[in-house]
Formats: C-alpha cells, sequence, structure tokens
C-alpha cells in the first residue's frame, strides 16, 4: 500500500450526516478517503500534511443555485465559489440553461434576467459551442478542467424555444401541439438520460428577455400552461427527477397547482419539487408563517416532497443606477428597463406623466411584489456627490421637499450608473432567519453564483451561516454541516456533500476563528471574461483555510494553488450516478482505524 497523497490532521471532523463531531485524522489517497483514524497516521516523503488542529474539517458545500453556465466554460476553476470551500456546484436553474436553443437566443435568455452582460454571454456561447445534444454537452463539461464538480438542470425556456421558436414560445395565445409537445418531453428524456438533475421552470413574469426582437417579454416557461408542465412533470416523476421552479407573484397565485403536482396522493410516485424561495419577506413579513409551515405539513399529510430553496443571510441587493431586476415587478420600473439607450431612458425618467405613473406605482401597497418599495430603506453607498452618501432617498427627499420617487429620479437622471444604492429586500430578522434554516421543508441555497454581478455577492452564505451557528448557537454544527452538504447531496441524488470512508476527498477546512465580521463583507473584483466588469464578490480567507476537491488542495490560506490552474479536480455529476470506488476496493465497508474519543 503506497503513502497517502494526503493526510489532514488533528482536525474536528464532520461526516455531512449530521452525526456529531469527532476529533480525527483524515488520509487521503487517489482523490477518496481512505482512512479515517483517532491516532497520527503515518506520513511518507511524497504526503502533503494540512494541520486542521483548532479547526473544523467538513465535506465541501454543495451550491445547488448557481447560473454558472456560461462562465464555466471560460473559467471552469469557477474561483470565486471555490475560495469560499463551495465544492459542486448546480447550474441550469430558472428555467435557463445553454444545452438547445441557439447563442443568441440563450444570450436573450440569461442577460437581462441574471444581469450579465449580454454581449460577453454571446461571444462565449459563439466561441465556445461545440455540443448538439445533452450528451455531448455532458462531453464538454467533463473535457474541461473543473475546479468545483458540476450537476445541472435542463431549463424549460430553453427546451420551449428550441421546440416553439421564441415568438410562438413567448405568445400567450399559442397552445404546443401534441407533436411539440412529444418533441419537449423527448429533449427533456435526452437530457435525463445523460444525467442531468431534472427540469428547471419558471412561472413568476418579472423575469424578461434581453435583445431587441422579442425583448421585454418574459421567459418563455412563464408561458406554459398546467397541460404541459404535467406532460414533463410526468416525465420527471416516472424517473425519480426533480422540478425546480418558482410561483408566480401576482394576484393569481399557482402555488396550489405545485403543491398538487408534488404530491404521490393516489398511489402515483411523489415528484420532487424545490421552489424558490423561502424568505422573511419585507414587503410581506406575515407570510413567512406560511413558508415556516407549508412544506412540513404538505411533506406529512398531503405525501409531497416539496423543498423551498432559502438563502441563509439577509438578502441584500446593490443596484448601479435603476438598473436592478426588482423594477420589473411593476409597469414603470419594467418601462423603463425595457429602454437600452441612456438618453432615451433619461428623458423618460424626466417625463412628468412617467414620474405620475411610478410614483403611483411605489406608493400601491397592494399589489403583489418582492421589494418592499421604501426609499427610505434604500441607502446610497457611491456617487460623485460625496455629500449624499450614506443617505437614504428618503432623507434626501425631505430635505428636498419632493416625493421620494422623484428624490430618486433625479438622481439617476443626473449621475446615471455612477449612483450606487443598496437595499435588504429579505431575511434581516435574525428570528426567522434562525427559523427558516432549521426548519425541515427548507434548503440552504439561491445564492446565484455567477449572475447578478453587480447587484448581488452570496457565494460565501454557507460561511455566513457557519459564523451564525459560532455566534448564537442556534444550531449545533453538525446539523449545519449537514445542512449545506451531504443533506443537499442526498436530496439532489449526486455523489457529494459527506467525508466518510470511501467518500470523494471533497473537503473544505473552517477556521472558527476566522468567522468574524470579515464574512460578511462585500468587496469587488474583475472578471475578465466579462468583458472586465467589475463584480461584486465576498473575501473570507481567515475563515477558509483549505479547499479540497479530489483529494488536491487547491485553495489555502488566501491563495489558489498550482491545482487550481487549469488542471482539472472536478467532474460531472450525473442524477444517481454511483460512488466511483477507488483503486483500494470498496472502502466504505472497511472498519475505521480506531474509534475511540478524539
Amino acid at each position: 500500500m503506497h503513502d497517502f497523497d494526503l493526510v489532514v490532521e488533528n482536525g474536528l471532523w464532520f461526516d455531512g450526516t449530521g452525526a456529531e463531531g469527532r476529533m480525527r485524522n483524515l488520509g487521503i489517497r487517489n482523490g477518496h478517503v481512505a482512512e479515517v483514524s483517532a491516532d497520527k497516521l503515518p506520513v511518507g516523503p511524497l504526503t502533503e500534511v494540512l494541520d486542521a488542529r483548532g479547526k473544523w474539517v467538513m465535506p465541501g458545500f454543495v451550491d445547488v443555485h448557481t447560473h454558472y453556465d456560461a462562465e464555466v466554460l471560460v473559467n471552469p476553476s469557477l474561483p470565486e465559489s471555490v475560495r469560499h470551500g463551495v465544492t459542486t456546484v448546480v447550474i441550469g436553474n430558472c428555467s435557463l440553461s445553454t444545452v438547445f436553443s441557439s447563442p443568441e437566443e440563450c444570450a436573450d435568455l440569461f442577460s437581462r434576467v441574471e444581469a450579465i452582460p449580454r454581449q460577453s454571454m454571446l461571444d462565449i456561447l459563439d466561441d465556445h459551442r461545440s455540443w448538439t445534444s445533452p450528451s455531448t454537452y455532458v462531453s464538454v463539461l467533463e473535457s474541461l478542467p473543473l475546479g468545483p464538480n458540476v450537476a445541472a438542470f435542463i431549463g424549460h425556456s430553453d427546451i420551449r424555444t428550441t421546440v416553439l421558436g421564441m415568438s410562438k414560445a413567448t405568445s400567450n395565445s399559442y397552445r404546443p401541439s401534441s407533436i411539440e409537445l412529444d418533441a419537449m418531453g423527448e429533449m427533456l428524456t435526452k437530457s435525463l438520460d445523460a444525467g442531468f438533475l431534472g427540469l428547471s421552470s419558471m412561472t413568476n413574469k418579472l423575469d424578461k428577455i434581453d435583445g431587441t426582437e422579442f425583448r421585454s417579454r418574459s421567459l418563455p416557461s412563464t408561458y406554459s400552461r398546467w397541460r404541459e408542465m404535467r406532460f414533463l412533470n410526468r416525465i420527471l416523476r416516472d424517473r425519480g427527477r426533480i422540478l425546480q421552479s418558482a410561483p408566480t407573484i401576482n394576484l393569481h397565485p399557482n402555488i396550489a397547482g405545485f403543491f398538487a403536482e408534488s404530491s404521490g396522493l393516489g398511489g402515483r410516485p411523489k415528484l420532487k419539487t424545490s421552489l424558490l424561495s423561502a424568505a422573511d419577506s419585507k414587503a410581506y413579513p406575515p407570510i413567512v408563517y406560511f413558508m415556516l409551515a407549508a412544506a412540513p405539513l404538505l411533506n406529512k399529510f398531503a405525501r409531497t416532497d416539496f423543498r423551498w430553496q432559502h438563502l441563509p443571510v439577509p438578502f441584500t441587493v446593490y443596484a448601479d443606477g435603476i438598473d436592478l431586476v426588482v423594477f420589473e415587478e411593476f409597469g414603470a420600473g419594467a418601462a423603463a428597463l425595457h429602454l437600452q439607450d441612456e438618453v432615451e431612458r433619461n428623458e423618460l425618467l424626466q417625463d412628468e406623466k412617467y414620474r405620475r405613473w411610478f410614483r403611483k406605482n411605489y406608493d400601491d401597497k397592494l399589489s403583489p411584489r418582492i421589494w418592499h418599495r421604501n426609499f427610505y430603506d434604500a441607502v446610497i453607498v457611491a456617487s460623485p456627490d460625496a455629500a449624499i452618501v450614506g443617505k437614504t432617498f428618503g432623507q434626501l427627499a425631505d430635505e428636498r421637499g419632493i416625493h421620494p420617487v422623484d428624490a430618486y429620479l433625479d438622481l439617476v437622471v443626473q449621475y446615471g450608473k455612477k449612483l450606487r444604492w443598496r437595499t435588504t429586500i429579505a431575511n434581516d430578522r435574525p428570528k426567522f432567519a434562525d427559523r427558516l434554516a432549521r426548519s425541515s421543508g427548507v434548503q440552504m441555497g439561491f445564492g446565484d453564483a455567477g449572475a447578478h454581478l453587480r447587484n448581488m455577492a452570496f457565494y460565501n452564505f454557507p460561511i455566513r451561516l457557519l459564523k451564525r451557528v459560532h455566534d448564537t448557537g442556534f444550531m449545533t454544527v453538525e446539523h449545519a454541516a449537514h445542512r449545506l452538504t451531504g443533506e443537499l447531496a442526498q436530496w439532489y441524488g449526486i455523489d457529494a456533500g459527506h467525508l466518510r470512508l470511501g467518500d470523494r476527498a471533497d473537503l473544505v477546512i473552517i477556521d472558527p476563528s476566522g468567522l468574524n465580521a470579515s464574512v460578511d463583507g462585500v468587496y469587488e473584483a474583475p472578471i475578465e471574461q466579462f468583458g472586465g466588469i467589475s463584480r461584486m464578490v465576498n473575501r473570507n480567507d481567515d475563515a477558509v483555510d483549505a479547499t479540497v476537491i479530489a483529494g488536491r488542495v487547491v485553495f489555502r490560506q488566501g491563495r489558489f494553488t498550482s491545482n487550481a490552474d487549469g488542471s482539472g479536480t472536478g467532474r460531472f455529476l450525473k442524477a444517481g450516478a454511483p460512488t466511483v470506488d477507488t483503486t483500494d476496493g470498496d472502502l466504505r465497508n472497511r472498519p475505521l482505524r480506531s474509534v475511540s474519543a478524539g
């Protein structure tokens, strides 16, 4: 037996199952955990050693909601996730994937919804698209030097656009024929055969298309009816795969339909369903009680397999001028975002008739919403006029004796994208944030890594959750680790999220002394692959001592190692695929070398 490639010594080990942490030494060979021992492990001349004394050793985090679909093609190491201990990401969310549609169609579908530069998206797909099917798409991903592991959904809007064409796919009056439904079903089936997790969809119409010809129409999947959804759901149910979606946010909610579709009553299989999103909303504070109660009760009494996705940190968003997706949810905001030319947009923003419309939308307290529409809760963080930084638009309105909407629009016209501001939309009350994070009907996610490059920075939300656990003890560390790793991997059916004997050695070493205020910080760093845009990022390098993927150290004490230079550590994770054994055979059934208390 040759020496270990890597030994992790003296750490408090959590295996991702929720079991209590133990002081253990881990021996890693051929990318897998070959030994877990309370005794010191032998170290050879080529063995790399990580001393985890005083630190937590746990499986690498699983991020189930990302939009890395374009970035993974040009920056497959995905460093902004890896540096925060994420070792598995899921792409293809929110009905959006790049498998079937043309590069131009994909650019139109992705760029406005996910706030990714359209030309960059188009250039990436024009240069790198070589696949012709789900299986060849998987082959392309497998050929890339992936940093983290990647799993994927197939997007409903992607399928629908390819079968119907964008015009019919975004028409309220068009209904797919049986032949067209069969074509969509065949695409979904081929995707599932290739190892995709399931289908991602979207029914919330605030997500709009970019480009010119179909600009400002909602995403194609939002035009589907339940006949179409049931047809596709039947395929998912029969294969034991997942539906990821979001309900409508309007006066005609469709959430009951999702609950009914997930149910296994009547002897049919349950449909695994993950919906956006469980949140303690500032716009509707009482709705948190529904979020807390619905899934556990339905799963128990209606035989559903339903989960809300939840971002376990305050949902704070930033905006440059008026470029923020929440404005899509009401008419005046969507009208401004429809205009691409800044001069034309400014003319609209100065028009008094338009302003009356905006003020009416702003003051309407009864219309469904995500944003609380309160400019007294919107802080200016950067401006050519330093005197207004730190103030809210509401404060400035009071000083100037005008309506908050007018104060805001005046500044947008004056400074454009140089006016930067932030607001917190949800999850600002610790009591309810803790209850949501503990709820059995909630799964950790919705970080949107790779999207909203100038609006959000939640790449490190697992670290921020662990900080809250460390500070308050509202749940145990082993429970938090399980929620961020093994629980997700098991529900999604992927080989990740555990750190036991025989498991792939994807792990993160957390230094609890680094779980301080720095993990809540937001910074900016240019992303070359997207035209050098300055992306919002996180930096918590005191908290993440090391990230290890496939037994190789890729990030260590604030620096990426040579293993992160494009050699590739990750792999494409197929739904339901069995664990790959190491050359030492099936190690999972071998006894621990020592199980004495550490």
